[in-house]
């Protein structure tokens, strides 16, 4: 454990990919660069003035052992499952969705005005959840509070707290913080970070200097890997507002094993989830 404030360990220029059908992506996490950072999985940013680049979308496909975080910017998504959910999640929406067992789910990008833009986080289960009950927890962007402070700086509480503001994600195993914050030039923001959690933050629009007293200035997009410490320190650098998401979750300290959408913990479990998928017997019924 380290008390004080947070040091940047490690700062992350994501990477194009295609995934789904074909939808361009821009990867953090799940690269050769950086494979994990427990209890983080996976980070996506998608975003193209170009539909196509994501109207291919993601066709029904499966998830175990992980959870799926859906965080729109712009744009539209329709969505359905095999569980029976479906709907559209649009800006500033949310959908956290605990893959569980098993579950296939679909998901289909459109623009609304142009515009398409947003995030992509998986968290990974602990082994006693791995095969639970798949569950959604869908909050539209009216559901999440705002904590505006009177230098200007938002942010946008999901999951976590922040300025005295609950999110309103709940019952979620890493225990995690999930911030969309605004900071406005010349401005600092420091957010509390319980010791021993993993924390990043991904900057997507201005740049930020983060850390200690002098710490690094991080430019967009980049995603920044904090070591450890009770707090982050953020001021945006130059003229313009510094925007990021901060997240942290608790480490789970377990075995990973991981096949695509699969994670479990070890290769005989993943060899089960083939097989189910197989003789159709993976999903919750």
């Amino acid at each position: 454990m380290a008390s004080g404030a947070r040091k940047v360990a490690d700062i992350i220029e994501p990477q194009p990919v295609i995934e789904g059908a074909g939808v361009k992506l821009r990867r953090s996490i799940a690269t050769r660069r950086l494979n994990y950072v427990d209890p983080f999985l996976l980070f996506d940013h998608f975003g193209s003035d170009d539909p196509r680049d994501y109207l291919p979308g993601f066709p029904m496909h499966p998830h175990r052992g992980i959870e799926t975080v859906t965080y729109m910017l712009a744009g539209l998504v329709d969505h359905k499952d095999s569980i029976g959910n479906a709907g559209t999640i649009g800006a500033g929406d949310v959908q956290w969705m605990t893959s569980g067992g098993g579950i296939l789910h679909e998901e289909m990008p459109k623009p609304k005005e142009g515009k398409m833009e947003g995030f992509q986080l998986w968290v990974n289960l602990p082994a006693r959840l791995k095969m639970s009950r798949p569950r959604y927890q869908e909050i539209p962007a009216a559901a999440i509070p705002v904590a505006r402070r009177a230098d200007g700086v938002t942010v946008r509480v999901v999951a976590g707290e922040s300025e005295g503001v609950r999110g309103p994600v709940t019952e979620i195993a890493a225990d995690p913080e999930y911030l969309d914050v605004t900071v406005p030039s010349g401005t600092e923001y420091v957010q509390a970070v319980p010791e021993g959690h993993a924390a990043l933050a991904y900057v997507f629009e201005g740049d930020g200097v983060f850390g200690e007293e002098g710490g690094q200035v991080v430019p967009s997009p980049r995603m920044v890997v904090f070591g450890d410490g009770d707090r982050v320190r953020a001021k945006a650098a130059g003229k313009k507002p510094l925007r990021f998401l901060l997240l942290s979750g608790k480490p789970l300290g377990e075995p990973i094993a991981r096949y695509g959408p699969f994670v479990m913990n070890t290769k005989e479990e993943i060899e089960q989830a083939l097989e189910d998928l197989r003789k159709g017997t993976f999903v919750w019924r």
